[in-house]
């Protein structure tokens, strides 16, 4: 399955669309509301109900410049451009998070100390984030909260509580700008990382290598399986 999603941003009592953002933007590269409903395919009238929608919550988005020998038009003020912004910043947030996969292990809580505790799974102990009253549990993990190192090596960062399980790497799929690596951890589970092209190198990623799949408690949550 993909994931997909639609932004949205709350600014009061309105709620900002991909849509109104689409219409800020041609308001901006056509220099009017009534360019912007002619290149968007939408009524002028309603684009400017709209708009009026949003200025209620968010304050003064355009501004009228008139006279000139262009007859003046519409620009856009500092605050939609700020309001434009945040919502670019929000959707790539959101675009990370649905190109991370996640990987699932399914266990029992045998040990709790607050609201971290002991998992135990077909590959290990997990320490994780677990619901209260919580026994059976399937935790999950994302792929950017994983790091690989070699077996043997040290683990600099004794900071926090980390997880480490042994494992076989299966599958190495190489992107633009990452590695997916896939690791059947022994036991049987598999856990995904991303990790960088150096770190794939100095590490000689390839199916067949032994490596250590390395992740935070606090960045493993468990929830409760009927």
């Amino acid at each position: 399955m993909d994931r997909e999603f639609e932004a949205q941003l709350a600014v009061g009592d309105v709620t900002v669309t991909e849509r109104d953002v689409e219409m800020l933007r041609a308001v901006d590269d056509h220099g009017s509301m009534h360019g912007a409903a002619e290149a968007l395919g939408r009524s002028y009238p309603h684009l400017q109900r709209r708009l009026v929608e949003l200025e209620s919550a968010a304050g003064d988005l355009t501004e009228r410049s008139r006279g000139g020998a262009d007859g003046g038009g519409t620009e856009l003020t500092v605050r939609a451009r700020d309001l434009l912004r945040q919502f670019a910043r929000f959707r790539v947030e959101l675009s990370g998070v649905a190109a991370v996969t996640e990987s699932t292990l399914e266990g029992t809580v045998v040990d709790r100390d607050g609201e971290v505790g002991t998992v135990e799974t077909d590959a290990g102990a997990v320490a994780a984030v677990v619901p209260r009253d919580a026994d059976h549990v399937e935790v999950s993990v994302r792929s950017d909260a994983v790091a690989l190192r070699a077996p043997g090596s040290v683990e600099h960062d004794d900071t926090s509580l980390r997880n480490e399980l042994a494992g076989t790497v299966e599958r190495v799929e190489a992107g633009d700008a990452v590695v997916t690596v896939t690791v059947e951890l022994d036991g049987g589970p598999e856990v995904t990382a991303l990790v960088t092209e150096q770190s794939r190198d100095s590490l000689d990623l390839e199916p067949g290598r032994r490596v250590v799949a390395t992740f935070k408690a606090t960045a493993t949550r468990a929830i409760p399986v009927e």
